[in-house]
């Protein structure tokens, strides 16, 4: 091969390189304008997973809260359905007693019923 067109075939791949070279420079700014485009979409979802992140920790804390106050109220529940049980225990005692006790019962209801008009008719003047 000749030093001409050794020297053609450099020229020629020199030619080839700069046909190339504007359009590398153009796809350079399109890939910067992209990897851009990608970076603020990557900023955009980390600011979302951080806020999915708290609201996530907010929900647990707040699902712990109100299950150790349905676990309060269970036992509140608990310790008043003994309370009450007693009491209706005692009330079945004394109703199944003698006729003195019978009485005493009557005699206690209606002075109950006679408590709760009075108070109801005292609220009620004072509201006015």
């Amino acid at each position: 091969m000749s030093a001409a067109a050794a020297a053609g075939q450099s020229g020629g791949d020199s030619g080839v390189t700069e046909c190339f070279t504007p359009m590398t420079g153009g796809h350079g700014a399109v890939d910067d304008m992209l990897d851009a485009e990608n970076k603020r979409m990557a900023e955009n979802l980390v600011t979302k997973v951080s806020r999915l992140k708290s609201l996530a920790y907010d929900i647990d804390r707040e699902a712990d809260d109100q299950n150790e106050y349905l676990d309060n109220m269970d036992s509140n529940f608990l310790s008043a359905t003994g309370l009450l049980s007693g009491s209706v225990k005692r009330f079945s005692t004394m109703v199944r007693s003698s006729r003195d006790n019978r009485r005493i019962l009557c005699y206690v209801s209606v002075g109950l019923v006679l408590v709760f008009f009075l108070l109801y008719y005292l609220i009620s003047r004072i509201q006015r």
